[in-house]
């Protein structure tokens, strides 16, 4: 089966150069020129991957993939975000509203082609054990339809933040280290920073309370109740 790849960018000649390369790969690859567009495109064809410019008028990228994060059946469709700027509170801000990485502009072909091939293994490689629930601390883990509920009330989490959860409530006490949690979370094909971690780890205690991921410092961090 074919898989399915949606670019979103405001330039032409942007969206012809990725969709040609893709392609030639065998990617189904459709494209939108605005972050409306989209919305509505990913909502028709529920793609694999998402490849989302940062910088667009009206609604920019990160607007968009806010958007996109609040529409359940979109919920875990792996969004990596173009963009020709380093800067870190932009990747700060889209891994805050649930991006998975980050493509920086200009970038060859053959790159291109590893880093999308990279993003759609881990895509695949994230699936979880259908029969499995976890109950731990007052939190109640549903690993077939992606719910995590705290004390009966159900909690809406990123893809990311829900794979993090669920490491950490794996081996409750243990402590995770950061090389490690990039690895089981982020996987080996992407390299991305320790900030990176945090910013996750920030949104986890925020929508869960700060009284279950410890830090240990200079080190990682743990579950416990």
């Amino acid at each position: 089966m074919e898989q399915k790849i949606l670019l979103v960018d405001d330039e032409q000649d942007i969206l012809e150069f990725l969709s040609y390369n893709l392609k030639k790969e065998g990617y189904l690859v459709y494209t939108a020129n605005n972050g409306k567009e989209a919305v509505s495109v990913a909502q028709k064809i529920v793609p694999d991957l998402i490849i989302l410019d940062v910088m667009m008028p009206d609604a920019d990228g990160i607007e968009t993939c806010r958007e996109l994060r609040a529409i359940p059946e979109l919920k875990n469709v792996m969004i990596a975000f173009l963009t020709a700027r380093n800067e870190d509170y932009s990747q700060i801000a889209g891994f805050e509203v649930g991006a998975d990485d980050y493509i920086n502009k200009p970038i060859k072909p053959r790159v291109l082609v590893s880093r999308i091939a990279a993003l759609l293994r881990r895509g695949r490689a994230v699936e979880p054990d259908k029969t499995q629930k976890v109950d731990v601390g007052g939190i109640r883990i549903d690993h077939e339809r992606y719910i995590v509920t705290k004390d009966g009330k159900e909690i809406i989490l990123p893809k990311k933040e829900f794979e993090l959860l669920t490491l950490f409530v794996s081996k409750p006490g243990k402590v995770f280290t950061r090389e490690v949690i990039l690895e089981k979370v982020w996987g080996g094909d992407v390299v991305v920073g320790d900030r990176t971690i945090d910013v996750h780890v920030r949104k986890l205690r925020e929508k869960l309370g700060e009284e279950y991921i410890k830090t240990i410092k200079g080190i990682g961090y743990k579950f416990e109740f």
